[in-house]
Parts: C-alpha cells; structure tokens; sequence
C-alpha cells in the first residue's frame, strides 16, 4: 500500500459548494414546512374535534445534521469511489434506506470481519455519529481509506474524560446499554493510550446496587464478574479496579438515572473510604438529549388523552421518552405513520418486552367529543416523519389538514 494512502487525514468534505447542494437535498428529504408552522404556533394546532401538541424540542438535533450533510456530501465529494459506512449513521430507518440508495454501503459495527480487509485506499469510511472504537479506526488507517469522521461532539467530550480517567488510574463506570455502538466507542477510549485502562458497563440501578454492595463490603469475586461478564476488558479485577472509579455514561441515556447511578456510587466510595477522593464524575448527558426529556416533562403538565413517540425502535433517546410519558399516560412508540391503524389500534414497540405488537386503545377515546394527543420524537427522527403522523392523526378524526 502506498505511504501517502496510509498516511491519509480525515477528509474535510463541508466545502460551501458542496454544502449548498447538501442542503438542498437533506431539505427535500427530511424538512417539514407543517412542522414548522406548528413550532411557529406555540407547538399547538386545533382543527375540528382534535388538538395536536408536539413537545417544545423534538426530532433532529446539531448532531444528528451533522452527520447525514456530512454523509451526503461525502457522496458529493466522492462521486465515483465506493463508500461505506461502519454500521448506520444513526438510528432511524428512514435516514438509512437513503443513504443505500446512494449506495452508501454499511459494515459490520460489531466486530471486524473480512469485509474490512477488502477496503482499499480509494474507498471512502464514513464513521457515524456514535464513533466507532478504536480498533476499527486503526483498521481503517491500516487500509489507507479516506475517512469521513460524523462522531458527535458530546461523544468526544466523553471520550476525553475517560481518557483523563485512565491516564490517572481510575476505573471508568459507562452507564450504558453495553451492545450500543456509542458505549462500545467510549469503552475502547476508557482503556487509554496505553491500553491499561479499565471499564464496568452499567445499565440499570439494580446493576449499580451491586456494584456499590462489593465497593463496601467485597464479595464473591467470580460471581461479580460472571455478572458482569461482557461488560469489562479481560483483567478487570473488581478488588483492584474498583478502588478508584470515574463515572460516565452513553449521551443518550435517562437523566435522572444516570444522577441515581452517580450519587449511589458517590455515597458507596464514601462509606468505604469515609471521603470522596476516589470518586469522580461529570455530566455526560447530551444538552439535545436533556432538552426533549425536559420538554417532554412539561408537555405531560398538560392534559392530553394519547401520546405518540417517533423513532427508529433502536434509538436510546427515544425509548427514554417512550419510558417517561408511559409513566403518566398511554404511549405509542412508532416508526412511522403507517403504524396508526386508527387511533384506538395502533401498531408499536413495547420496549418491555422487546417486541413490535399492536394494541387497542379504543376506550381512551370513547364519549369524547373532543381529543387531545402528543406527539414528540427522537433527535434522529425527521421532520417528514413527524408531519405524516400528524396528518394521519387528524385524517383519521376526519378532518384532514389543507396547510
């Protein structure tokens, strides 16, 4: 392999030309000028017997857009090389199937298998939001590819502090699903520079009441890492490397959970140790994240019969919103429109059992003449998906919108 193709830099594709016609494009794809409309209006439209609200901040965040300009123009850029990208670039469906019709083809995100070992030094990798961890991007350089780096910016900003984590012997707690692509990033940057970093992929308060019981009193050492298994490197020693620990998690994962996880932890150290020199944390929720979870808490202050949540059904943003309104009322996540059979039979995904089902919500409207229904989405959701929910809402109540 020639040395200039191994030696190459991430490649800038955001030229003013390119993203001119990038915006153009995304603009026909996924803008919605009814969607706007409504923002315009206070995130409220009435029409006949419904009343619709969308939450305050929803959908696409800075993020997100970032990444699918900077897929498109890679494309652009690149008209003629084979381009690929490591898994998808977010999760929404949607955005995806577009980018295979632009013949973006995607790779394994899991693991390296032998597809990457046929890149050559003319194709082009597209890194999606989430990141990809480290032995991918080495593999990569090892190929000599152009790279198209689309991680978020709250990502690095994660990536950092477990670096600084491991750089100064602390074990770095990643609250996070630990199949995610975006945990699975941060766990491989948890290990440092020098490799000898150590990480415990947390998911629940129940997983971290048993981390914080061995930090006070130890305990069955295999049981702790059969437990665990997966969710640390080999050599995590949980007598060793749980003496000092740093706390950080997936951006996208439930605020208040993630405080819960921390101040249970922080008070673990303190019982133990009577100080809270070995403990140390900072906040890694993503401001888009914390914002539709804030707006959606003040939507719920308001009376409405039905929410509706859109998003890729493999969206962690999204599924914390789906968690948060069904506490208070009956919520549908979807994908898409075409999942609102009617308004009392509507097809979704119960995120308790894992699987999409249908459910007849009928009686949630009957001896109403008038219904109110919310409706937010996910920040990798589209605003065309959001307006065609909304259209096939007041469809079904009989009384189409015009505007």
């Amino acid at each position: 392999m020639p040395e200039q193709a191994r030696n190459r830099p991430r490649v800038n594709v955001r030229r003013p030309d390119v993203m001119e016609l990038v915006s153009a494009e995304v603009a026909v794809h996924y803008h919605s000028s009814l969607v706007e409309k409504i923002k315009d209006q206070g995130g409220k439209i009435t029409h006949g017997n419904t009343t619709l609200l969308l939450a305050q901040d929803f959908g696409f965040c800075y993020g997100v857009e970032r990444a699918i300009d900077l897929a498109y123009a890679s494309r652009k850029v690149f008209p003629d090389n084979r381009i690929f990208l490591i898994g998808e670039i977010i999760h929404n469906p949607d955005v995806n199937q577009h980018l295979r019709d632009m013949n973006i083809v995607s790779l394994p995100w899991k693991e390296i298998d032998a597809s990457y070992d046929q890149l050559e030094p003319d194709d082009v990798v597209i890194v999606p939001a989430f990141g990809a961890p480290t032995s991918f991007m080495e593999k990569i350089q090892e190929r000599g590819c152009y790279t198209v780096d689309t991680t978020c910016g709250d990502v690095m900003k994660v990536w950092r502090r477990v670096r600084g984590y491991a750089k100064e012997g602390i074990t770095s707690i990643i609250h996070g699903k630990e199949n995610h692509e975006e945990t699975r990033a941060t766990a491989s940057r948890a290990l440092g520079e020098e490799k000898n970093g150590h990480y415990l992929v947390i998911l629940t308060l129940a997983d971290t009441d048993h981390v914080c019981n061995y930090i006070r009193h130890g305990g069955d050492k295999q049981a702790f890492l059969d437990r665990f298994k997966g969710s640390y490197k080999q050599g995590f020693d949980p007598d060793l490397h749980l003496r000092k620990i740093g706390v950080a998690n997936q951006t996208t994962m439930l605020k208040s959970e993630t405080q819960e996880i921390q101040n249970r932890l922080a008070q673990a150290i303190l019982d133990r140790d009577g100080s809270s020199e070995n403990f140390s944390m900072f906040d890694t929720i993503c401001g888009a994240t914390q914002e539709r979870q804030d707006a959606l808490f003040t939507m719920l202050k308001t009376r409405m019969d039905l929410l509706l949540v859109v998003g890729g059904y493999n969206s962690s943003n999204t599924a914390h919103l789906v968690e948060i309104g069904e506490k208070e009322l009956p919520t549908f996540f979807i994908r898409d429109a075409s999942q609102i059979t009617s308004l009392g039979l509507i097809v979704h995904y119960d995120l308790h059992h894992a699987q999409e089902t249908t459910t007849d919500y009928a009686e949630v409207f009957s001896g109403k003449d008038h219904i109110t229904i919310g409706l937010t989405a996910g920040a990798s959701c589209p605003n065309n998906l959001i307006e065609a929910a909304v259209r096939k809402v007041f469809d079904l109540r009989g009384t189409p919108l015009e505007i």
